[in-house]
């Protein structure tokens, strides 16, 4: 006899609990809207994956003024600028001087850890360890959906509203119907070799550096924890480099006739992050809205992929607040396409630095050239520097 569904009713199901998922739910129950979060990974497997995280300052401030009350501000480490690096020479970019604005730099599972406190410290309902198995009725006014917990009880969810907040590989997103989906998507040539370091920080800024060699990123984690990639093929092996040849290969990229070297120190993690760019449109069927990687994509270059979460987050949580308030309908209809237009400004961003700072994988002479020249452009134009720094530091929130 099949397990009769526990049957549990909220105004907003979220099926993932990243900094997406619990941003928002966070937002709605500072606002009294009744919600529950269902994550299909436990706490310490999501705490402890290491990634990489620079936050505009709208992304900090969702955090510090909604009363998460976490480490941004005495952890992150907040950055004006970075360095484009070419032909063996550093030009740096002041955000400061040039915009008015900064970045900080806090990993993304330091800000899943906060969110997660945040939760527990105001009794969130979150759920780890569930797997979502079934999404229905999505086209009603009562959409629903299903799960089993580590214990292998069913539950049957009864929302106004379904969220899906759940990563790349988002379940929700694959229950759109082919009729009513467009996907739209680039796989890059080319990917990261990403390694962490016990080393002190070999610059203040970040370094973007273009050299014959291929791409490399000389990013931070902490006063005493480093973060830094190299353009590889997507199939490279960790276990083929040693940590010689992973200083070796890192240093001949960022060479130059200043003397520049990285300071180094034992690797204790080392990855290869494949490159992409994906979007779904629309971004919402029925009553069932995406956010987040769910809906969309980005390759790391232009650091947008955790502030367009926030941002779509930001957009999501003004429908519905309007919604549950007034009972109009107007802004949720209004979601997809006004979060899309964000996305397809920070994808050709990410697209645009990628293409500019990277070396092209078929070694093509006129195409490396012409990317000197592009960057030779940008940093000798106070206009170019400005279009940089804006695109980077982030475009005002709707």
């Amino acid at each position: 006899m099949a397990q009769a569904a526990r049957i549990l009713k909220t105004k907003v199901g979220i099926i993932g609990g990243g900094p997406a998922g619990l941003m928002l739910s966070h937002l709605l129950s500072k606002s009294g809207i009744e919600n529950i979060v269902i994550e299909m990974r436990d706490h310490e497997t999501i705490s402890n994956t290491h990634r990489a995280g620079i936050l505009e300052a709208q992304a900090v401030s969702m955090l510090t003024d909604s009363g998460v009350e976490g480490r941004v501000l005495t952890h992150g480490d907040e950055h004006a600028g970075i360095d484009l690096r070419f032909n063996g020479e550093s030009h740096p970019l002041d955000f400061r001087e040039l915009v008015d604005a900064t970045v900080t730099l806090y990993a993304q599972n330091e800000v899943f850890v906060d969110l997660a406190a945040a939760r527990a410290r105001d009794n969130g309902d979150v759920r780890f360890n569930c797997e979502v198995t079934e999404i229905l009725d999505v086209e009603t006014s009562t959409p629903k959906f299903r799960f089993t917990d580590a214990e292998g009880t069913l539950f049957e969810v009864h929302a106004d509203v379904i969220v899906g907040a759940d990563g790349s590989r988002s379940f929700a997103r694959r229950q759109m119907p082919d009729s009513v989906k467009q996907d739209f998507k680039v796989t890059y040539p080319f990917a990261w070799f990403g390694i962490l370091t016990e080393a002190p920080k070999s610059s203040p800024e970040l370094i973007y550096a273009n050299s014959p060699h291929g791409f490399a990123l000389i990013s931070q984690r902490s006063e005493t924890v480093q973060r830094m990639y190299f353009q590889c093929d997507p199939n490279e092996n960790v276990d083929d480099w040693s940590e010689d040849r992973i200083w070796s290969e890192l240093n001949q990229r960022v060479a130059g006739p200043d003397g520049f070297e990285l300071k180094t120190g034992p690797i204790f993690d080392k990855t290869v992050l494949g490159f992409r760019s994906f979007v779904r449109q629309p971004l919402s069927h029925g009553r069932m809205f995406l956010i987040g990687d769910a809906g969309h994509t980005v390759p790391p270059t232009g650091a947008k992929g955790l502030n367009l979460a926030f941002a779509d987050v930001k957009v999501l949580f003004e429908a519905l607040d309007s919604f549950f308030s007034t009972g109009s309908g107007k802004l949720l209809g209004g979601y997809s396409d006004l979060a899309l237009k964000r996305v397809w400004k920070a994808q050709n961003f990410s697209y645009w630095m990628t293409s500019m700072l990277h070396t092209p994988v078929d070694a093509d002479p006129f195409m490396a050239q012409r990317a000197l020249g592009e960057l030779e452009t940008v940093t000798s134009s106070r206009y170019g520097q400005q279009y940089l720094a804006e695109s980077y530091t982030g475009w005002p929130h709707s």
